[in-house]
């Protein structure tokens, strides 16, 4: 991988993260249209290091409350019912599926989930479900009134995002319109809850960088710091942006992007492997 291939991969990797059309597709596609090799598994777990740090970056006082209220309940019972205890608690159970999903599929993500008819697809169906959900949506319930179910169904959400297409965010925040949250809310609750998976996966794929056909060291971390630089830019548009506006537009781009992509896969113009 060269210094230029890195800079624009890390470019698209802060720029879709945290938009609800899948940083991992979008790694892929860009890849194939330019004719480069696909970056890898590995090297999307790692430059998503970049961005997480723009969250912890973003979010630092948030998850600082959360993180010393949580330990502080574990000692203080009159804590637990803390609202920031309890959503400690909660993005430990949300994150239950994806590390157990994450272990379970470890060879068809790094495989056969990067097909780009199967990304197509997913960028399609996952779309449209976006936007039914944003259509039934009560846009009511705030980030403090989650509980274990809800907790254990944004997890169940992220978990899809295995599946590059679906999108981290896109899966969590589809979930949180269905239970009627607020747009911004479920938007924050689901940076917040893919930390723990993120740091973990991305700190597990540290080791393959650099070896046989992952990318190189240098070219990676810098696609790591151009993807921290923009993600933290993007999170504070995207919260602005959703406080306003529907998810009428992702849809409609992840539909279009979808139908691109297996148009030229049919046509022979990109492989699919």
């Amino acid at each position: 991988m060269s210094w230029l291939t890195a800079a624009v991969l890390g470019l698209v990797q802060g720029l879709t993260e945290f938009l609800p059309i899948s940083s991992s597709a979008h790694l892929r596609i860009v890849a194939a249209l330019a004719g480069w090799s696909d970056p890898g598994a590995a090297f999307t777990a790692v430059t998503q290091l970049g961005t997480e740090t723009a969250v912890l970056a973003y979010f630092r006082r948030d998850i600082a409350t959360i993180t010393a209220t949580w330990a502080r309940s574990l000692r203080t019972p009159s804590l637990r019912r803390d609202p920031r205890a309890r959503l400690g608690w909660f993005v430990i159970l949300g994150t239950l599926p994806i590390a157990i999903l994450g272990v379970a599929l470890q060879h068809p993500i790094e495989t056969a989930f990067r097909d780009l008819r199967i990304l197509a697809a997913t960028l399609i169906v996952f779309g449209l479900i976006l936007g039914l959900a944003d259509r039934a949506a009560a846009n009511r319930l705030t980030v403090e009134q989650i509980t274990p179910g809800h907790a254990l169904t944004f997890g169940l959400a992220q978990a899809l995002a295995l599946v590059p297409g679906v999108s981290r965010s896109g899966g969590t925040i589809t979930a949180g319109l269905f239970l009627g949250y607020r747009r911004e809310d479920v938007a924050r609750y689901s940076f917040l809850l893919a930390i723990p998976a993120v740091l973990a996966s991305g700190s597990l794929e540290l080791t393959k960088i650099g070896d046989g056909a992952t990318p190189p060291w240098g070219p990676t971390l810098l696609a790591t710091l151009i993807a921290f630089a923009v993600g933290y830019l993007v999170i504070a548009w995207f919260l602005r942006y959703i406080t306003h506006h529907r998810f009428t537009g992702f849809v409609v781009y992840r539909v279009l992007l979808g139908a691109s992509v297996l148009a030229l896969v049919a046509a022979g113009t990109l492989p699919a492997h």
